[in-house]
């Protein structure tokens, strides 16, 4: 039985490498690297930090505190350590193979840096960080923090032995993961072993799109990717299918149901309207959102 394959839409390259604060040394796929907009929804920002290696520092690098509102900032550490302070009371450090997961909502302070001790010994840093937007409905949420540690995440062995499929958001063949999201979305970080093959489904109606970390793979049974490649898939029925092709292979899947709504965004600010967008910075200047000294 021949398998349909949910096309390919485009493959696209992360914008030219800059420095946020001075921690985070990233490449902007979207929507600096290319033309989706809204396209990609709920996704809005996805900031890619390839493998670094970061020196010793008695100075902690980063980003001091900043707002945000109206969507989410989800931090997924694969090397090295960050650690987030925020204006609401939380504070948690990640490490390899731990997710934070912010939801800004109504509005806070937030600042995110190297933990000191990695700081001092320095090393290999390797992360991403998307921002997911919220619906109207939960744009003022509370803000909450959702602290995802590697132990945590839900896992599902590749057949023959060709890797893991790590669980962050969403489903994967019957495997959870431990995300609480407001809208659906899957976020799958698939570690291949050489000739490795993960193959799945979602619905045609969600934005999808794979990742190539690391390695490179075969999208399809016939499109090459090479590391770095960030593969669009049209919104068709069909299967998708990866295939590692070496043996440290690491690809990331995001999918998610978008939201048919106005954005307008400006900086930290994600909203509905311009109204909203400027009621967001009357909020931030008048303290509304925390003071930066916490």
């Amino acid at each position: 039985m021949t398998t349909t394959y949910r096309s390919i839409e485009g493959t696209f390259r992360g914008a030219p490498v800059h420095m946020v604060g001075d921690g985070f040394r990233v490449s902007n796929y979207f929507p600096g690297g290319s033309n989706l907009g809204q396209r990609f929804s709920p996704f809005i920002l996805l900031d890619y930090n390839a493998p670094y290696e970061f020196p010793p520092s008695e100075r902690v690098r980063g980003v001091g505190a900043h707002p945000h509102r109206g969507f989410e900032t989800v931090t997924i550490a694969y090397d090295g350590y960050i650690e987030h302070h925020d204006s609401k009371g939380n504070h948690g450090i990640i490490g390899p193979g731990d997710v934070q997961w912010m939801t800004a909502g109504s509005g806070l302070l937030h600042k995110e840096y190297h933990e000191r001790e990695f700081s001092r010994r320095g090393g290999l840093f390797h992360m991403i960080q998307l921002w997911v937007n919220l619906p109207r409905a939960h744009k003022m949420h509370a803000p909450r923090y959702q602290e995802l540690l590697k132990s945590g995440m839900g896992r599902e062995e590749l057949p023959d032995n060709g890797g893991e499929v790590r669980v962050i958001a969403g489903e994967y063949n019957g495997v959870r993961g431990p995300a609480e999201t407001f809208t659906p979305v899957n976020l799958f970080d698939i570690a291949f072993r050489q000739g490795g093959k993960a193959e799945f489904t979602l619905p045609a109606s969600y934005n999808t799109a794979a990742l190539v970390l690391r390695g490179s793979a075969v999208i399809n049974g016939s499109q090459q990717a090479a590391e770095g490649d960030f593969i669009l898939f049209a919104n068709t029925e069909g299967a998708i299918a990866i295939e590692g092709q070496t043996d440290d292979t690491l690809v990331i899947v995001l999918s998610g149901e978008p939201i048919d709504e106005p954005v307008f965004q400006h900086g930290p600010f994600v909203m509905n309207s311009r109204e909203e967008l400027i009621e967001a910075f009357q909020d931030f200047q008048q303290g509304k959102m925390g003071h930066p000294d916490f």
